[in-house]
Formats: structure tokens, sequence, C-alpha cells
């Protein structure tokens, strides 16, 4: 059954990306002198992932409101492929890329730390680590999704029951050590966000035309929820009170209302951008961005490496950091969209990009764009139905 291609989603998209790249920029172009500034900063940007496994989420469901169980072989295959052979080919060349200067002791030492990196995924790669964990339960959750929909409120508020008190006992240390230990790459981690996405799925139009008619409200309610945030931020830092939170730890209470004010926001912010009349240079942009912005969570961190070893974070001498960083999120993502433009036109796109080989044609995109999608769309496609929805995370405690 064809599904309307939501093309919101689609400018959502970049928008997710250019949020995880600017934690990475924050994370190291921000000087030492920085700390607390950056720390503020890296607080709110941490949502990137939260959005990211929402966005995932609601898109699978929607893709695959109707699966049934003897169609699973088929979806398990295409989620090893879209997402489980980039993530492998991807840890490989970093281990690659990173090899000449690790100055491993033996070989059995440098092939051991490649085992470690693709059991932990690196650095932004455990993204996919967490959303390859939901794939494996998801016909549980479309199950329970399907002999609930008339309770979903109650599901909702049940989740973001469980997920307030994981926060609570991760950010305190209050959890077994294990789930301490590997709390970034656990999907429990992000539980209200991905059973979100799957409720809103489920009620789509309505959730569309709620949020349209109370956009104001939702982005009072989301600055709001950011000064709160960063109330508790600096109220720890100067030493007044930890006990509603404290640094940037993206496991805390007090960014939770956040998160879900932003990442609503986020999808007011595709509308606007997708909205009829706009240029064909915006739209061209929109959908430059949406393409390829698989390969710019893959890629980013090739770049980001480069800029660090060439000295860009010197230029905090002569220009304030902020400025730096925002320099540095353009050329990123100048670079990822090209590579990844490339590399979806030759035989390698889909291992390195999540998508199948496109011809060189589509290099420069056309402004006409199909209004449906199938249900179960190929790795090319866009749009909510998306089935490896990939756009948008953040790595470690200290990093995505």
């Amino acid at each position: 059954m064809p599904r309307r291609r939501l093309d919101q989603v689609d400018a959502m998209r970049p928008i997710k990306q250019a949020g995880v790249v600017s934690t990475h920029a924050v994370i190291y172009f921000a000087p030492a002198t920085a700390g607390l500034a950056s720390g503020a900063a890296l607080l709110l940007l941490h949502v990137s992932r939260e959005g990211f496994f929402f966005i995932s989420a609601c898109m699978l469901t929607y893709a695959y409101a109707d699966m049934r169980l003897v169609g699973l072989g088929h979806f398990y295959w295409r989620r090893f492929v879209s997402v489980g052979l980039p993530y492998l080919c991807w840890n490989v060349i970093y281990f690659l890329y990173l090899l000449p200067r690790a100055h491993y002791a033996s070989v059995t030492a440098a092939l051991g730390h490649l085992g470690y990196m693709i059991s932990t995924g690196y650095y932004q790669l455990y993204f996919l680590l967490v959303i390859m964990q939901f794939y494996l339960v998801f016909p549980l959750v479309l199950g329970l999704l399907r002999r609930t929909r008339g309770h979903h409120g109650l599901v909702i508020a049940v989740t973001a029951v469980t997920q307030l008190l994981l926060t609570i006992g991760m950010h305190w240390g209050l959890l077994p050590p294990l789930m301490l230990r590997w709390e970034q790459q656990d999907a429990l981690s992000y539980l209200l966000y991905l059973i979100a996405g799957g409720v809103v799925a489920f009620h789509l139009e309505q959730a569309d035309a709620w949020v349209r008619r109370h956009a104001r409200l939702i982005m009072a309610y989301t600055v709001a929820a950011a000064l709160a945030a960063e109330a508790v931020y600096f109220l720890a830092a100067h030493g007044v009170t930890s006990m509603l939170g404290s640094g940037n730890d993206p496991f805390q209470p007090s960014v939770i209302p956040f998160n879900v004010g932003v990442i609503t926001c986020g999808y007011l912010a595709g509308v606007e951008l997708v909205r009829p009349g706009r240029s064909r240079r915006t739209q061209a942009a929109v959908r430059i961005g949406s393409d390829n912005s698989y390969g710019i969570y893959l890629s980013q961190m090739l770049f980001l490496v480069i800029l660090t070893t060439a000295g860009w974070p010197r230029l905090d001498s002569v220009l304030p950091w902020p400025l730096v960083c925002l320099l540095v999120v353009a050329v990123v993502f100048a670079c990822c969209i090209t590579l990844t433009a490339l590399l979806a036109r030759t035989p390698l796109a889909v291992p390195l990009t999540g998508r199948k080989q496109q011809p060189w044609s589509t290099l420069i995109p056309r402004r006409e764009r199909a209004e449906t999608v199938p249900a179960e769309p190929d790795l090319a496609d866009a749009g909510y139905p998306q089935p490896a929805e990939l756009a948008g995370m953040t790595n470690h405690k200290n990093g995505l």
C-alpha cells in the first residue's frame, strides 16, 4: 500500500546532522578556557541523539505498520544491508585511517582493537548499535502498539516514568555496573524516544495537525525548557546544588523536557523548509542535505580529524571559538556531502552510504519529486518511510 511522502521529514534529516556535527565541533575545537560555556552548549546539543532515535522509530513504524511475521526475514535482511553493512565497513575504514598513528605493539593487538571498535562502535557509530537493537525487538514493539492502540496515552505515560527513573539511575550511578558501562550503547537508555516515535507513527495525521496548530506554544515551551536545563547546569557548576543534575551529561532528568521540545521544533522547521512557494535553490539544498545525511553521519569524523591535525584548533587564538565551530560545521558538511554524493554513484554505494547506486545524471537534483513512495521503499528513498532513517546522532558521553 503506497504511503504519502512526508517532505518535512526529509528536511529534518540535515537539521539533525547539523546538531551532531556541531556537538563534535564544540568537543574538538572549543578551547579549554571555554569549559563552562562549551559545556552549556553541549548540554543542549546532545539532543541530536534522542532526536535521531525518535525519528528512526517513527519512520520505521510508519513504513512497516502492516508488517506480518511472514515478512520478518526480508525485514531483517534489509536492516543488515542498510545499517549493519555500513556499520562494519566504516569501523574498518576508521581503523585503517587511524592505523598510522596508533603504534600497536603487535598485529594481534591491532586486530584486538579492531574487534573492540566493532563491538562498541567507533565514536559516533554506536548509534547504529542502538538502532540495530531496536530492529531486533521491533516486531514485539509493533505488536504491543497494535494491541494497545486505544491506550497509547497510557503507554507513553508508563514509558516516560520508566525513562525518568532510568535516567536518574544512570546520572547518579544507581544502576548495575554493566548497565552504566554500556549506557550509551543500550537501547533502554532511549526508551521514551523509541516508543514515542512508534506511537506518533500510529497517529501521524493527528500529531501533525496538533503540532502545526500549537507551533508558538511549542517554541515557547522549548525555550523555557532550555533555560531550566541551563539553570540546573549553572547551579551545579557554581556549587549551589547538584541535586537536580550536574555537568553536561545527556542522561539526566533536567534535559528530558528540552529534548521533547526540540524534537517537535525540528519537525516544525522541516514543515517550514518545504512549505509551498520555497525557491528552487532551497528545494535543491533540502534534497541534497536529505539524500546525503546518512553519509554525513558516517564520514564526519574523517574530516574532523583532518581539521584537528591541520591545526584548526589554533584558530581560537584569532577568532571567537563559537565562530570557529560554525566554520568547522560548514566545512565538514560540504566535504561529507561531496564524498557521499560521489560514493553513492559507485559500486560501493550500498556498503558506504546505505543507498543503492545512483546514476551520475542525478548528481544535481531536479525539482520534481514523487508524491508517494512504496510502503517498503528501497534504500535510496527519502522521507518518512525510509527504513534506514539514520540522519542524526551523537556519540559518547563526552561526544555525540
